[in-house]
Parts: structure tokens; sequence; C-alpha cells
């Protein structure tokens, strides 16, 4: 897997992708106004209206950077300039490129706490998620209700200090395989499993009585920034 950092100066030429390779970008999204107002330049007119809907500035601006990072990014893959990048969504809202049945492209988004990732791959779905471990209340019932019983016996064998990045772990996992196929809310969390237990290896443990086809998978856990 291919990590690649960011930065807001996007270079022109034109970036090449493996069949075989996940390459992977990230960006911080709080920045100064006049960055902001770059990236809203490059917006489609269905995106500024979008972003125009954000009652406070910092959700506004975070989104305007994110998308913005992410058309940039794009056109490197692509070679149109950031505003001509077209998107089209699937039948879940899954954005993906308009004309992905050209180039293969297929990519994922998703931020927390003011931290955007990236994942392109090519001739195959890919699904990413991220979120800022953190103590949230009742984990343990919200695990109750979305986490597979398997999941939940082994987040209850996991030490006390450790369990907000156990319960992280497994929803991470979850939502990025989600996401990978597409399918929205329609394919429920706990219909399947994985693994959770801080240093243990990301691996995608059964797909239950599900379609998704656990041997079909492949997940990788990821730290991209402390926390």
């Amino acid at each position: 897997m291919a990590e690649r950092g960011s930065s807001l100066a996007f270079s022109t030429n034109h970036l090449d992708l493996a069949a075989d390779v996940v390459d992977l970008w990230k960006t911080w999204l709080d920045l100064p106004t006049d960055k902001c107002a770059n990236f809203f330049q490059t917006l489609s007119d269905d995106e500024r209206e979008r972003a125009e809907r954000f009652h406070f500035p910092k959700d506004r601006g975070r989104f305007v950077v994110g998308r913005g990072f992410l058309r940039a990014l794009l056109a490197r893959y692509v070679d149109v300039p950031p505003g001509e990048v077209c998107f089209r969504y699937g039948r879940c809202g899954k954005p993906e490129l308009a004309v992905a049945e050209q180039l293969g492209i297929q990519f994922n988004v998703s931020h927390s706490h003011g931290l955007a990732v990236y994942a392109l791959t090519r001739q195959r779905a890919v699904g990413i998620d991220v979120e800022c471990i953190r103590h949230i209340p009742d984990m343990e019932l919200l695990a109750e209700r979305f986490f597979a019983v398997p999941e939940v016996t082994a987040l209850r064998s996991v030490a006390r200090e450790k369990l907000a990045e156990a319960f992280f772990n497994c929803w991470t996992r979850k939502e990025a395989t989600v996401k990978a196929c597409g399918d929205g809310l329609t394919l429920p969390l706990d219909s399947f499993t994985v693994s959770l237990a801080p240093g243990e290896p990301a691996r995608l443990l059964s797909a239950g009585p599900t379609s998704l086809g656990a041997s079909r998978w492949q997940l990788e856990g990821l730290t991209l920034a402390p926390g």
C-alpha cells in the first residue's frame, strides 16, 4: 500500500495507478480562508450549493477543502482540470467517476476531526474509514446494538484502557467494508465479523449469511495520525 503525503500545491504531472496497488492520500481540512477559496472555485454548482448550506464556517470550509482536494487529486489520474472532474452516484450514494467504465479508477473518502483520507484503486472496489479514537458514552451499548455477537464477546475481553481503541478498530473496519461493497446501510453491520483486538491484524473473519464473500476482501489497519 502506497502512502503519499499531501499538500495544497499539486503538481499537474500525471499519476499512474497499477492494478495491484492502493494509493492512499491524506490531508488536514482546516486551511486559511484564501486556500479554501481556491478550492471553492473548482467545485461544481451542486457542490457549491451544498457548501453554502453548512451553518458553521468551519464545517463549510472543511467540506470545500475535502471536496476540492479530491478533485485536485483525481485530476492527476484522469488528466483533466479539477473543475472538469465529473461524478455520479451509486444506488446507495457512493460517489464514483462518471467515466469509471473507461478509466477503471475507484476511490473512497472518509474524514474525522479535521483529517480526510482518500483511497484509490484500479479495477477493484475500495472502502476507507477513519475515526478519532476517543471515549463516547454508552460505547458498550452501541456495540451490542450494531456489532455481531462474536465481536461483542471479543470487545468484553479487552482491557478497559484499550476499550476505545478496540471499539473504533471494529467500527472503522466494518464501515470500510460496507463502503467498499457500496451497499450502504442495506448491509447490516452485525451480518459479518472483523477482528478488533488492539495489535491484532485487521481481518474480515466471516461474511455470515451475506453475499460479502470473506475470501474476496482484504482489510488493512492504518494509523494516519496520533489517535
